[in-house]
């Protein structure tokens, strides 16, 4: 079911230095993803992510500055988020030419879960779609001249 697979990429107009504070920073985070960012970013780390009346824990995985960035979310209560539990969401930042950056997100986890076909179906294509826009929007903010 290769169509379970979360990967979305853009080029944006912004050094890497600009894009992974934009991504790591909790106000920034607040510009283009969640509305409520409580995170610290060191790996390990607990925090929050809301979406409207949406969202919950995130656990920090990945902090390797300005090149790879990731967190595990989606996790049953009471567990802690490991491989098979939880969805790992992953970003990559490639500089590209002068002061641009190749962002690829990839969101993975889901097909590993104990859910029926049609439920990772369903979740892998609503993120895919959520991934378009998150990454359409932080492009947009990254492109206006007040960063």
């Amino acid at each position: 079911m290769a169509d379970l697979v979360i990967e979305r990429e853009v080029l944006i107009e912004a050094p890497v230095e600009v894009v992974w504070r934009t991504i790591t920073e909790p106000d920034q985070m607040s510009q283009w993803f969640a509305d409520r960012v409580d995170l610290v970013v060191e790996p390990g780390a607990h925090g929050f992510m809301g979406f409207g009346d949406q969202g919950g824990p995130v656990v920090v995985e990945t902090v390797d500055p300005p090149v790879r960035f990731s967190f595990r979310w989606n996790h049953p209560r009471g567990e802690e988020p490991v491989a098979g539990n939880s969805m790992l969401v992953e970003f990559t930042l490639t500089p590209e030419g002068a002061g641009r950056t190749r962002l690829r997100v990839s969101e993975s986890g889901h097909e590993l879960r104990a859910w029926p076909d049609a439920e990772k179906q369903r979740y892998a294509g609503e993120h895919q779609a959520g991934w378009a826009e998150y990454l359409d929007r932080l492009a947009s903010v990254l492109a206006k001249p007040s960063r």
